[in-house]
């Protein structure tokens, strides 16, 4: 499907049967404007709130099975209604999406991993156990290693996006703790961004994340070759695209803040054959 915004990471792809493009792509444009609510254009911070708490009435309305109200994205979330029905899946996964976002409005700093994993749960997690029921997969196996898939592509869009997030409303997602373990100084890194991200101990506090996301990955992996068919060609993909960002990173020394790793068309033939040989 077309998107409007970067991605890493294939959205409703034609490796997707085609009885599932439509509700991923539903899913995703949920989760796509409920974002942008929270990250977006210039409202105050009370208007994002206000109105991210409407994205969470309508969802209340469909529970109920009432009407749609008018305001909030009515077309969007009558298709979204549809689409949970069809479906079966639990309408808690997208009050969790909405809950992240608004973390996203009143929270700048993390302390640590456990505040990461928290935020994560809520913001990423809810997506891979949607794909999941949507193919009829409620194992719980399954279900754990898709929440280290997509926590660590969570971490790893955070560690490429650094830069952006700092200059965009001053958010920071490397933990106050790994920070100070690694000798980064947070004053630096806001006033001198890119000469900070040019320091040794700026490489050790990188390298150290890079590692844990790359941990995290390889933990959920296993996934992606358990699925059969289309979906598991789609998840090694996924996984692949995460592991080639966090080569990018490596690639700049962890400068990700002159240098932005992003996929590229350049990178198809090395993710197909990585994809195609993956083993579990």
């Amino acid at each position: 499907m077309p998107v409007d915004h970067y991605e890493n990471f294939p959205v409703a792809s034609i490796l997707l049967p085609r009885r599932l493009r439509g509700p991923v792509e539903t899913i995703y444009r949920f989760a796509r404007a409920a974002d942008d609510l929270a990250d977006e254009g210039n409202a105050a911070s009370d208007a994002r709130l206000d109105a991210l708490a409407a994205f969470d009435a309508q969802l209340d309305r469909l529970e109920r099975g009432a009407s749609i109200a008018d305001g909030a994205e009515p077309r969007l979330f009558a298709t979204l209604g549809e689409t949970i029905r069809q479906h079966g899946l639990p309408f808690g996964l997208f009050h969790d999406l909405v809950s992240a976002f608004r973390q996203d409005v009143t929270v700048l700093r993390y302390e640590d991993e456990a505040a990461l994993l928290d935020y994560s749960r809520r913001s990423a997690n809810p997506i891979g156990r949607l794909m999941l029921l949507l193919f009829g997969d409620d194992d719980e196996r399954h279900r754990l290693q898709s929440d280290r898939v997509c926590t660590s592509l969570q971490l790893i869009n955070f560690w490429q996006d650094v830069a952006i997030d700092l200059k965009k409303d001053g958010r920071m997602y490397l933990p106050r703790v790994d920070r100070e373990a690694f000798g980064v100084d947070e004053r630096a890194l806001i006033a001198e961004p890119a000469e900070t991200a040019r320091t040794p101990e700026w490489r050790g506090l990188m390298r150290h994340l890079v590692e844990r996301a790359r941990a995290m990955m390889r933990e959920g992996a296993p996934l992606a070759t358990a699925m059969p068919g289309r979906i598991g060609l789609e998840l090694r993909f996924v996984v692949q695209g995460g592991l080639r960002i966090l080569e990018k990173i490596e690639r700049v020394n962890y400068d990700v803040v002159s240098h932005r790793p992003v996929l590229t068309k350049a990178d198809g033939p090395l993710l197909a054959m990585r994809a195609f040989t993956m083993r579990s």
